[in-house]
């Protein structure tokens, strides 16, 4: 698998693993046989985040993880966690899977304001130093883990007032070993808001997908650089495949990281053919 270094001494796969999901709309069992069949073809970055799986995945990940964590790639987030709701919807799970309607088939985003569902179940925390430490350690605690490989700021919907309150906790916690990289991760829609502090982040996380509105731009100005990018299939060119659709991302972002949901062999299978042809 081709890899590339988003920081200095942290190779990723270029295709990244998307975490979501996992003990949101995908049970245990399909999760964790789809981990270890991406790690087994090549796959060593997984996206994390604290409020994924409702509070849950990253404890499970850390656990199928436990006796390949030099081999993997791990980021993670803060800023969104889960609430004191999301405990009682865990039993709740394997039945709203079993309906229609399962439970997240779209993981419910916070940063869609349209998004009522998901008050309920995931908060957002103050973006301060204080809890940005407090969140990284639940995190490395949960994945059964001393660092981090990269740390995002996870979708704020508003300008970051304290954004130098961040980057100085951040350079804390890299000379602490317990994180290699940090960053933002946002939606596009938003990054007028972010504009002026893009420059003092590490790494940037985004949505894009080829033929999505903006799409030309940001070939034009990100194309070149170390990126992560998620939501690679959705919107965009309806005359594009999705296998056309990562192909072209692969091409017009050769040092980044594209992320893909993949619970399903067959798909995974055919996204890592992309990049050994």
């Amino acid at each position: 698998m081709k890899t590339t270094e988003l920081v200095e001494g942290v190779h990723s796969s270029v295709l990244g693993f998307g975490c979501a999901p996992i003990l949101g709309a995908v049970d245990s069992v399909k999760s964790q046989r789809a981990i270890e069949f991406a790690i087994d073809n090549g796959i060593t970055h997984f996206d994390l985040a604290r409020s994924y799986g409702y509070g849950e995945a990253e404890k499970f990940v850390g656990k199928v993880i436990k006796n390949r964590r030099d081999k993997v790639v791990i980021a993670s987030k803060f800023g969104i966690k889960p609430s004191w709701a999301a405990s009682i919807l865990k039993p709740a799970k394997p039945f709203l899977r079993f309906i229609k309607g399962k439970p997240a088939a779209k993981p419910l985003r916070p940063a869609d304001e349209s998004s009522k569902l998901s008050d309920y179940f995931l908060k957002r925390i103050p973006l301060t130093g204080a809890e940005m430490r407090k969140s990284l350690e639940r995190s490395l605690k949960e994945l059964r883990t001393d660092y981090i490989d990269y740390f995002f700021i996870h979708e704020p919907r508003n300008f970051l007032v304290n954004v130098d309150e961040l980057s100085e906790m951040a350079e804390v916690l890299k000379k602490e070993g317990k994180i290699r990289g940090w960053g933002l991760a946002y939606m596009r829609s938003k990054e007028h808001v972010h504009k002026p502090y893009l420059n003092k982040f590490g790494l940037l996380q985004f949505d894009n997908s080829p033929g999505a509105s903006g799409y030309e731009a940001v070939v034009s100005e990100r194309g070149l650089k170390p990126n992560i990018i998620f939501s690679p299939l959705r919107g965009g060119s309806s005359e594009l495949s999705a296998s056309e659709k990562l192909q072209k991302l692969f091409n017009d972002f050769p040092k980044s990281v594209v992320l893909c949901s993949m619970f399903n062999e067959k798909h995974l299978m055919e996204n890592i053919k992309l990049l050994n042809k």
